[in-house]
């Protein structure tokens, strides 16, 4: 057994009395939320929960990416040019760069399907267009034929949630001071953090605040720094393995695209995404990759 697979069903010990629960207090699919930081492996763990559920304790299980939500090739350009001088939307990713529609409906329809048709599920081809992806014909989208059990919504915002105005300004104002961790939102407009933080409220009442799971895990690290690390061994490692990658410098600039985000949301989420508590584990990385601990909120 890897260390990475004992990690995770370390913390399916924890969850499974909760997932059992939750089975009994209700009929609909269990929507199990994972957040990770850029390189932590947030895709893999949902895999593998994914995989271990259904092959070891007969829970159907299906996973789901907010990357499987962004808007189309064509949309995303639209937006991009309509706001060129905001560095955060000049490739996807933040919140604002995905369907909002299509994900408040994909969830709702879930919710209320009991495994009578076809139920699509949305689909993001990341490979066309060089690279800056369009959504997969919808003829390609994987379908669901019974209900599931458990579904695993992964992304690397799932779990923030909007700041009162005031405290983006203040964390801008900081981090200008350089007195935040890294001090990336420095980098850019305070009118522009601001444009994402309302949509990320409305990414919350839609689809991805907290009354929208029942369970939550948040891979998170005591030095954001780490980050930078994780990200360029993924790229060497595809490097070896496919012979092309992204240089060290541009890895480290599509870091800087997400970090202003960690630096402004993580906060809140580390304190608990729920207010009732128990519902949420952390899962604290070293700089390796290896679980420091794992705390229940």
């Amino acid at each position: 057994m890897t260390t990475l697979e004992s990690n995770i069903r370390r913390v399916l010990d924890i969850l499974l009395p909760r997932i059992r629960k939750r089975q009994k207090e209700s009929s609909d699919p269990i929507i199990l939320g994972i957040t990770g930081l850029q390189g932590s492996g947030k895709s893999t763990w949902a895999s593998m929960i994914v995989s271990i559920l259904a092959s070891e304790h007969q829970l159907h299980s299906i996973t789901i990416s907010l990357d499987d939500l962004y808007k189309t090739h064509s949309d995303l350009i639209a937006q991009r040019d309509k706001n060129p001088d905001n560095k955060l939307y000049r490739t996807r990713g933040q919140p604002g760069t995905h369907d909002e529609q299509l994900a408040g409906k994909f969830f709702t329809d879930l919710k209320e399907y009991r495994g009578e048709g076809e139920l699509k599920i949305p689909s993001f081809d990341k490979s066309k267009f060089n690279g800056e992806g369009d959504r997969a014909l919808e003829s390609e989208w994987p379908r669901l034929t019974r209900k599931p059990d458990v579904v695993v919504f992964e992304g690397w915002c799932v779990g923030f949630q909007p700041l009162p105005e005031a405290l983006v300004a203040e964390k801008h104002t900081l981090a200008i001071a350089g007195k935040l961790p890294i001090n990336t939102p420095a980098q850019h407009q305070l009118a522009h953090l601001l444009e994402v933080n309302d949509n990320l409220k409305r990414y919350c009442d839609a689809f991805m605040g907290p009354q929208h799971f029942d369970l939550f895990v948040h891979i998170d690290t005591d030095d954001l720094r780490n980050v930078y690390t994780w990200r360029l061994q993924q790229e060497h490692k595809m490097i070896e393995t496919k012979g092309s990658g992204m240089s060290d410098e541009k890895i480290r600039a599509f870091v800087d695209g997400y970090m202003p985000s960690y630096e402004l949301y993580l906060d809140r989420l580390r304190e608990g995404l729920f207010e009732d508590r128990g519902r949420m584990l952390k899962v604290v990385l070293n700089k390796e990759r290896g679980v420091e601990r794992v705390e229940q909120l």
